[in-house]
């Protein structure tokens, strides 16, 4: 009897184990706004052209400033770009994230101008210096 107690104990220690590691995951995806992106053409972001492709984009893990924008290849084993971008509002939230673009003339890239996180009215602008654009 006192063995079948130490079992049950032993396994809800370990269920809240397992909670607790899940909780931990589900708020750095919230933390950092973790986002894949599919490109279908190449995009211009602050200092460079990304080609199309797949990519990560999220925000840096820095408390004092969430307008730095990192972003990774798509397993995330290579750090492409980081960006300092400033803090962009929308009225009203959309169920999916929303990046809005810029066209630019026959020949060039579109560019990059806002990411909006699913379900927030905050997102980040894109600052380009004037010689880039």
């Amino acid at each position: 009897m006192i063995y079948k107690s130490k079992s049950i104990g032993m396994m809800i220690v370990l269920a809240g184990i397992a909670m607790l590691t899940l909780t931990t995951k589900a708020k750095a995806d919230d933390w950092n706004k973790e986002t894949n992106v599919t490109l279908s053409a190449p995009m211009e972001i602050p200092g460079q052209v990304l080609p199309a492709g797949n990519y990560v984009f999220q925000l840096a893990d820095n408390q004092s400033d969430r307008n730095i924008v990192q972003i990774f290849n798509e397993d995330k084993t290579h750090l492409i770009a980081t960006v300092i971008a400033i803090p962009a509002y929308r009225l009203e939230p959309s169920d999916t994230t929303v990046i809005t673009r810029e066209e630019e003339p026959a020949g060039r890239p579109e560019v990059l101008s806002r990411w909006f996180f699913a379900g927030d009215l905050r997102g980040v602008g894109f600052v380009y210096p004037s010689d880039q654009r």
